[in-house]
């Protein structure tokens, strides 16, 4: 029971400094935030597409945000890396955080997630799904769902090949929140599906 509470009481703490992060650095980019416990301290490795404003001139932001994770939430020895997202549109996070941001600027839902489902594809992704939710331009909440490519929802695959983002936009009319799933990998099966159908379209072009 004690290691129990530990790890929940733990949980919680990185649930808070990603959220703490996710704010401070939403200009930047912000993916997301891993932690590891080392026996010399606690590493924390933050993504961005923009690392330079994470860092700051010469480092000095780094230095400034690891004495305040250190003094808010009370890691030993705080180690703060950041890390570059290269490829933006396969990340899940920063292209829901970028359809909310065009949403508050008052762009049409439906072209902001067309551009993203397009986008998003193009760089290489098996599939993209994008789900929005609120109010959309008239008086009662809608839910409506968004999907190009091929993605899995369950199994294996959906843990360890599909990446999953939320965000929030804070409009005049309510909240409207956006999750996007993006599967960057070829399902064994998929592969098989698409062999077997360039197959049937061989024979039937010889019939």
């Amino acid at each position: 029971m004690v290691i129990e509470r530990l790890f929940i009481k733990e949980g919680i703490k990185e649930s808070q400094v990603e959220k703490f992060l996710s704010q401070r650095f939403e200009k930047a980019g912000y993916s997301h935030t891993l932690i590891h416990r080392t026996p010399l301290g606690t590493r924390i490795i933050v993504y961005a597409n923009k690392p330079g404003l994470v860092i700051g001139r010469s480092g000095r932001r780094i230095k400034e945000l690891t004495d305040e994770i250190k003094e808010k939430f009370g890691f030993e020895n705080p180690m703060v890396d950041v890390r570059e997202v290269e490829q933006p549109f396969l990340d899940a996070n920063i292209v829901a955080g970028r359809i909310t941001k065009a949403l508050e600027k008052g762009v049409n839902y439906k072209k902001v997630v067309n551009y993203y489902l397009e986008s998003v594809m193009q760089a290489g992704a098996t599939g993209i799904q994008i789900k929005v939710g609120g109010k959309l331009g008239g008086e009662k909440s809608r839910f409506q769902k968004f999907k190009q490519g091929y993605i899995k929802h369950s199994g294996g695959y959906s843990e360890t090949m599909v990446e999953k983002g939320q965000a929030q936009a804070m409009l005049r009319q309510g909240i409207v929140g956006v999750e996007v799933k993006i599967m960057k990998g070829s399902a064994k099966e998929f592969i098989l599906k698409k062999e077997n159908e360039k197959k049937d379209e061989t024979i039937e072009a010889q019939g």
